[in-house]
């Protein structure tokens, strides 16, 4: 059995529910914003009952987008971000377990009436993340691209990675939470069916992501949220040893010509305050938190991605590259989780 055969098999025949799963790797924390808090109340106990994500991928500014949801399982983050986009906006599901799909499709019309649509703006498709060229799916074509503990699955992550940056159009993001390591797996532990359908076998090591992540064309990959997940099960602990795992969500944003590190400029920018739910700051990642009305220091790279996105018209922008001063003097490396950013959030860039 291939690894998406097991996985299809884990998922579709093993797992019948979230309560179903060893460890809380494909578990999401119980705090979420109000609004999106609002929205999940509205969502049918079933596609509750088998929801298997790691975060939440619910990206600001989402009214009227077109969003592709990989791996879409049962439907939960469909559902979410269909009302998050509107009746202007469409949400795509794709998933390869039939079981899943099933679950999905039989709660489209609930949803529909419940969110107050006349008609549905989801669909739902068959067919595995690393092969989405089967599904004819037009390129530059999706605002946002999303998927909830899904890469970790698949064989071909790379794949997976060159294939979305094509769909999405120029400003585009994807926007996916999913397990990292402090370390490699070792192969016998990436071939455990057990492991590997708990979110952990497949999990990949941080700086590989990141180095594949630029390989695709996201040359700045940008560290949203994080946390360190326990286990809780002493088998999967005896296996995995001093392995650390964590389970984080990125935004990778589809601009040509960005840098390779946070060249300062003398750019910032300023937060109009008019994102919805979010009248008091907007956080783009773990390391640039903008208060409404304050002048916020840049790199080049930020600020391409703020002007040249769907955030541009809820900013304004100061400075030009005319002028290089060098790189921010605060940009560092090692292992991205678990450092503490309050420190950073009003200094500017990195």
């Amino acid at each position: 059995m291939n690894i998406s055969e097991q996985v299809k098999h884990y998922y579709g025949k093993v797992l019948k529910k979230s309560s179903d799963l060893q460890t809380d790797a494909c578990c999401t924390p119980d705090e979420v914003p109000p609004h999106v808090k609002e929205i999940l109340e509205k969502i049918h106990p079933e596609v509750q009952s088998r929801y298997y994500g790691c975060g939440l991928v619910a990206p600001e500014a989402l009214q009227g987008c077109k969003v592709l949801d990989l791996g879409c399982g049962s439907g939960r983050d469909v559902y979410l971000l269909s009302a998050l986009v509107g009746k202007k906006g469409s949400v795509t599901g794709i998933d390869m377990t039939p079981e899943q799909l099933e679950v999905a499709r039989r709660h489209l019309q609930y949803h529909t009436e419940r969110f107050g649509y006349v008609s549905a703006n989801i669909q739902f498709l068959e067919g595995e993340a690393e092969r989405l060229d089967d599904l004819a799916l037009e390129e530059d074509t999706f605002d946002i691209v999303v998927s909830n503990c899904v890469l970790n699955l698949v064989d071909d992550k790379a794949s997976v990675l060159r294939t979305v940056f094509r769909l999405l159009i120029t400003g585009g993001e994807f926007y996916f939470a999913d397990v990292y390591t402090d370390r490699r797996i070792p192969e016998d532990l990436r071939s455990d069916p057990m492991l590997y359908g708990e979110c952990l076998g497949g999990a990949l090591y941080w700086n590989d992501f990141l180095q594949m992540a630029k390989a695709a064309g996201f040359t700045d990959p940008r560290l949203v949220t994080d946390r360190p997940l326990g286990l809780n099960h002493p088998d999967i602990e005896a296996k995995v040893g001093n392995i650390r795992f964590y389970s984080a969500t990125y935004r990778l944003i589809k601009l040509d010509g960005l840098e390779t590190a946070c060249e300062d400029y003398g750019q910032a920018v300023r937060y109009k305050g008019t994102i919805p739910h979010h009248p008091h700051s907007f956080h783009l990642d773990k390391h640039h938190l903008m208060e409404t009305g304050r002048m916020f220091p840049v790199c080049g790279n930020t600020y391409r991605m703020l002007k040249e996105s769907r955030f541009a018209g809820h900013f304004e922008f100061f400075g030009d590259t005319r002028t290089h001063y060098g790189i921010f003097s605060s940009c560092g490396t090692g292992i991205p989780f678990g450092s503490d950013s309050s420190a950073q959030e009003n200094a500017g860039c990195c």
